[in-house]
C-alpha cells in the first residue's frame, strides 16, 4: 500500500482511485471524495469529519478509530468495512451497505441509517442513541450491549437481530419485522 498525502489524494482526478491505498493518519477532513473506490484501503484513525463520501465504494476497508462525524456517506458501499471504535455520530448513512461490517463499540448516535443494510453486521456495544434506522435491513445483525436509545426503527427488517443486553428505552418496536 502506498501512503499518500493530502495534497496528493485531492489532485488525483475525479473519481478518485484509491484501493488499497495507505491512508491511516491521514487528514481528509472536508474533502469531497464522492464517487471514491477506496476498497481494502487502510483508514485507521483517519480524520475524516464533514467528508462527502457519497456513493463511495468502500469495500473490505480497514478503518478502525477512524472519526466521521457530520461524514456523507449516502449510499456508500461499505460492505465487509473493519469500522470498530469509530465515530460516524451525525453522519448520514442513508441507503449506504454496511452488511457484514465490523462495528463494535462504534458511536452512530444521530446519525440517519435510514435504508441501509446492515444485515449480518457486528454493533456490539455500538452507540445508535437518537439514530434513524427507519426502514433499514438489521436482518441478522448483532445489537448486543448496543445503545438505541430514542432510535427510529419503523419498518426495519430486525429477523434474527440479537437484541441480548441493549437499551431499547424510549425505542418503538411495533412496526418491525421480527
Amino acid at each position: 500500500m502506498a501512503t499518500l498525502t493530502r495534497e496528493e489524494i485531492l489532485k488525483k482526478p475525479k473519481p478518485f482511485q484509491l484501493k488499497m491505498a495507505d491512508l491511516s493518519e491521514a487528514d481528509l477532513s472536508g474533502a469531497d471524495l464522492s464517487l471514491a473506490v477506496l476498497s481494502f484501503a487502510d483508514l485507521t484513525n483517519a480524520n475524516l469529519e464533514g467528508v462527502n463520501l457519497k456513493g463511495a465504494t468502500m469495500t473490505g476497508v480497514s478503518m478502525p478509530g477512524a472519526r466521521l462525524a457530520g461524514a456523507n456517506l449516502r449510499g456508500a458501499k461499505l460492505g465487509g468495512a473493519v469500522m470498530n471504535d469509530v465515530d460516524l455520530s451525525g453522519a448520514d448513512l442513508k441507503g449506504a451497505d454496511l452488511s457484514f461490517a465490523d462495528l463494535t463499540n462504534a458511536n452512530m448516535s444521530d446519525a440517519n441509517l435510514s435504508m441501509a443494510n446492515i444485515s449480518r453486521a457486528n454493533l456490539t456495544k455500538a452507540n445508535l442513541s437518537g439514530a434513524n434506522l427507519s426502514v433499514t435491513d438489521l436482518n441478522r445483525a448483532n445489537l448486543s450491549k448496543a445503545n438505541l436509545t430514542g432510535a427510529e426503527v419503523s419498518g426495519s427488517n430486525m429477523n434474527g437481530t440479537n437484541l441480548s443486553g441493549a437499551d431499547l428505552t424510549d425505542v418503538d418496536m411495533s412496526d418491525t419485522i421480527r
